[in-house]
């Protein structure tokens, strides 16, 4: 007989459609913005919702990887994708283009919830694959996972990583991971999942409010 699905399993559901729509929309609307046409929007944002995880299970030796098994999200992110590009190119409801602060701004929140949520997803990841065995490993599949779709977005969008170069992307990932670790065991399973999300998303949030980075070299002459 079928077992009932349980609070955790509802819960888990709930959070990877969150992060498979937010970074679905970060993808579609980087894709509009490289005037890319309908199928290009489709694939950027399925790629950008899906290739996080796909790293993520390349690294446990899962095959074929979650996306491919049940492609339930892949789906979930290509009608998404669709539904971004045809409100722009309709103009549906009066949609202002995207261009500049509005875009950015649409780009940095949804980037932003899908990185707290697949942080913390990633993180699970490690403990039901029974490899906890030390904090590094967990924190890793959960920043690969966190960032890993931002990644691939931007690599095929040939634009220079922004994990690399802007407020503290992969750092507010590796941050939450970490929380999410520590109070794994000592707090709970939700718990853990949903401070960690919140650390990286607060994260993210002060650091484009207060324009946050890492320090770099800039006074090199460009060749």
């Amino acid at each position: 007989m079928q077992q009932k699905a349980g609070p955790m399993e509802y819960m888990l559901l709930i959070l990877n459609m969150i992060g498979t729509v937010a970074f679905a929309i970060s993808g579609a609307l980087t894709a509009v913005k490289k005037r890319m046409d309908i199928l290009g929007v489709m694939i950027l944002g399925m790629v950008t919702a899906t290739g996080g995880g796909m790293i993520r299970d390349i690294v446990l030796g899962i095959a074929p990887p979650q996306v491919f098994r049940d492609p339930v999200y892949a789906l979930s992110a290509l009608l998404v994708s669709a539904a971004i590009f045809v409100v722009i190119y309709f103009r549906v409801r009066g949609y202002q283009e995207i261009s500049g602060a509005h875009f950015q701004k649409e780009l940095m929140i949804a980037d932003t919830l899908g990185l707290g949520v697949f942080t913390v997803i990633g993180v699970r990841a490690a403990f039901e694959n029974n490899m906890e065995l030390n904090y590094f490993l967990p924190v890793f599949l959960g920043t690969i996972t966190g960032v890993g779709g931002g990644l691939l977005r931007d690599m095929m969008a040939g634009d220079k990583p922004y994990i690399f170069v802007k407020h503290v992307y992969a750092c507010a990932s590796i941050a939450g991971a970490f929380v999410c670790v520590f109070l794994w065991n000592k707090a709970g399973e939700d718990v853990a999942m949903v401070t960690g999300a919140a650390c990286v998303i607060i994260m993210r949030f002060l650091a484009i409010r207060f324009k946050w980075n890492l320090p770099r070299i800039n006074h090199f002459d460009q060749e």
